[in-house]
């Protein structure tokens, strides 16, 4: 009798990864009853969404520019798909290949089975019926239909292989710390994407409705998916040959997508990473005193400036803040501009965000704050330290307010209230200084380093908030600049407008001084208490 055993049937992987999508998504909703509830939640509310989305859909059927829209929005669909996994890797376990390099898997069924197994999810179900209703709104006659079949298979395919393809290129920065920080951005990247999407939005509800979307979609037509959504409206129209033009170009598109997809998975499952190298090369010794550490003071001021700007650049938390201020504040006149209802006055919004930032100066220290608490031994030790804080943010706050005020004034076009507000910003930075010394030591509060959108440690909520009211003092300060500026300006002040730019700055420098020096002594007696408040998180 033989020994030999039977060679085993090869199994295929696409339901082994089915079945463990569905097993991680099971097993993820029994953690916790919480986590089981926003999932529900989630549910629904896409539910509602996507039935909403797909009814106006419907209702467009027969419109002129209905295609118009599909295409737009087949583009904003394979966007969503190509970024936001980077944002929010957390949510799918599966995004994440490098946790099979350790198993015998080939990169082509590796690919098949990853692809089908992302087919199961909330966004891949809104994805499809926001596809269903593009082809129910433009496909007209049967063979329309008949097209609508590939084009919608097509574009989701494409969509949620361009989501795994990107996320297999970056899975390095994913887990790493620039990918934590990528990750406290993307509350950034979602609200300034918020602001472009409401203003295409109000444009569209204007006079001329979907026919404003006619150039963009004549680009669009032709990038995919956009173009397999297109062949609907062209099949509809008779025009079988560029139907079938476009729908080859988005199946090509899926098939360079699948085969970037399939490289990138060899090369994460062959290459070493830097847990299996001791050393990749040698890293070039820092030179110290050079760059930007020369332009600063000499003393503990600068020393103070490096370390508050090292924060910046290397902190998520503070990266996110700045980050924040600095792209909202200059968002914000111009897409008010762009509606119709620009002002100039407008750049105070950008003054008060950046502002905000002088509210908390320790809490960005944490728990070290207590290595910058042992050299400060008398009020000038922590007027120094509150110097070099400060004059970071006006290293930073200045510029950036001259620069706002400039774009401002050229898109809305009143020069003549230019120097007015860039010398009232100036005071209100002043101010804002002074009041952020004081709510500083006063009510500070901690930065917590875990969770991308815990900014605030449990139980110091109201004194954040409270601080963060520092806002209306400040303007309170600079009311008398404010006064001036309201009884001078007018159509023959001519000149005299120009005198309140370095009025404004010279105010605003002795408000900051004043500020300063009211905290530093302060500071010097409530030590044990800012390291408690900032310790907390």
């Amino acid at each position: 009798m033989s020994t030999t055993a039977a060679p085993r049937e090869n199994v295929s992987l696409t339901p082994v990864f089915v079945r463990l999508k569905l097993s991680l998504l099971r097993n993820g909703l029994r953690q916790s009853s919480g986590r089981k509830a926003v999932w529900i939640t989630s549910i629904v509310f896409t539910a509602l969404f996507a039935a909403l989305q797909l009814l106006g859909l419907i209702a467009l059927r027969g419109h002129d520019h209905a295609a118009a829209l599909t295409v737009a929005l087949a583009a904003l669909l394979a966007f969503g798909w190509a970024f936001v996994p980077l944002f929010f890797s957390g949510g799918d376990e599966t995004l994440d290949p490098s946790r099979l390099v350790m198993l015998p898997l080939r990169p082509g069924p590796l690919v098949v089975a990853l692809l089908a197994a992302s087919l199961i999810g909330i966004g891949p179900c809104f994805t499809l019926v926001i596809l269903v209703g593009s082809v129910i709104a433009t496909a007209h006659g049967l063979a329309a239909a008949l097209v609508g079949v590939p084009a919608v298979a097509v574009s989701l395919l494409l969509c949620l292989a361009l989501a795994r393809a990107v996320a297999t290129a970056n899975v390095r920065l994913l887990t790493s710390r620039k990918g934590r920080d990528l990750a406290v951005l993307s509350g950034l990247v979602v609200a300034v994407g918020m602001q472009f999407l409401n203003f295409g939005l109000q444009q569209l509800s204007s006079a001329g409705g979907l026919a404003r979307l006619e150039p963009v979609a004549d680009v669009l037509r032709w990038v995919p998916p956009g173009s397999a959504l297109d062949a609907v409206r062209a099949a509809s129209e008779g025009a079988y040959g560029l139907a079938a033009a476009e729908l080859a170009l988005s199946a090509a598109a899926l098939a360079a997508l699948l085969w970037w997809w399939q490289r990138g998975l060899t090369k994460l499952m062959t290459s070493p990473d830097g847990s299996t190298v001791a050393a990749a090369e040698p890293q070039k010794a820092r030179r110290e005193g050079t760059g930007l550490v020369r332009l600063l003071p000499a003393g503990r001021t600068g020393a103070v400036m490096d370390r508050s700007l090292r924060y910046a650049v290397r902190d998520p938390k503070i990266k996110m803040g700045w980050a924040s201020s600095l792209l909202l504040g200059l968002i914000l006149p111009l897409v008010n501009a762009a509606q119709g209802n620009g002002s100039i006055y407008f750049s105070f919004f950008a003054v008060t965000m950046l502002g905000m930032q002088s509210f908390n100066l320790f809490g960005q220290d944490g728990s070290a704050f207590w290595m910058v608490m042992q050299t400060i031994t008398s009020p000038r030790d922590a007027y120094a330290e509150l110097r070099g804080r400060a004059l970071t943010l006006a290293l930073i706050s200045v510029p950036y307010l001259a620069l706002v005020v400039t774009v401002t004034a050229a898109v809305t076009g009143n020069w003549q209230a230019f120097p007015m507000v860039l010398g009232l910003g100036l005071a209100l930075v002043g101010s804002l200084t002074a009041v952020g010394a004081l709510t500083s030591v006063h009510m500070p509060f901690s930065i917590p380093q875990e969770g991308a959108f815990k900014n605030v440690a449990p139980g110091q909520a109201g004194v954040a908030w409270l601080g963060m009211l520092g806002v209306l003092p400040a303007a309170l300060l600079s009311a008398p600049l404010i006064a001036l500026s309201v009884w001078l300006y007018g159509p023959d002040s001519g000149g005299l407008l120009w005198g309140l730019l370095p009025l404004g700055a010279t105010y605003g420098l002795l408000m900051a001084w004043a500020g300063l020096r009211i905290a530093a002594p302060r500071a010097a007696r409530l030590l044990p208490e800012i390291l408690a408040a900032v310790s907390k998180g």
